[in-house]
């Protein structure tokens, strides 16, 4: 969520330019997640490895990482399809009840080849758990819910430090 403050915007706004640069430059990205749109599968403070990616070689399943209006985000591939003579990916996190409007080629940065949680490197799985799918019901209908989750989640960590 942006603030509603225009400094604290634009600061934002120029971190996510820095990487979206940084990422098409390299070809690599490390970057840490704050948002819960990807719940269960990609928590607030998760790493995500991020490699750069075209459309033509992103399958359904796969985690993006794309930029839109000054913002970075990490959502799954629902739908790969051509129309119009071009390539169209269209997205969605996990935890969010719409799709995202169609991606194109120059919004998108590239694909989370691995998510580093607590120490350990996971690889992104395609699809969620039906105990997963639970989760991302309850998050996506009620930020409550969310907030409790992770919260709870946040507690079990610290005590297994």
């Amino acid at each position: 969520m942006m603030s509603s403050d225009p400094a604290s915007d634009a600061a934002h706004s120029l971190k996510c330019e820095l990487a979206a640069d940084s990422l098409r430059s390299s070809g690599a990205l490390r970057m840490q997640v704050m948002g819960w749109s990807m719940l269960p599968a990609v928590w607030p403070g998760d790493t995500l490895m991020v490699e750069r990616a075209n459309l033509s070689t992103v399958s359904q399943g796969e985690i993006v990482l794309f930029v839109r209006d000054g913002r970075l985000f990490a959502h799954r591939v629902v739908a790969n399809s051509r129309r119009d003579g071009g390539l169209q990916l269209v997205t969605k996190g996990d935890a969010m009840r719409s799709q995202d409007a169609p991606i194109s080629e120059a919004e998108l940065l590239g694909k989370v080849s691995r998510i580093v949680r607590n120490g350990r490197s996971i690889e992104p799985s395609r699809s969620l758990r039906i105990s997963e799918r639970v989760v991302a019901v309850l998050v996506r209908s009620s930020e409550a819910a969310a907030r409790v989750i992770v919260g709870i989640r946040g507690m079990q960590q610290s005590w297994s430090h």
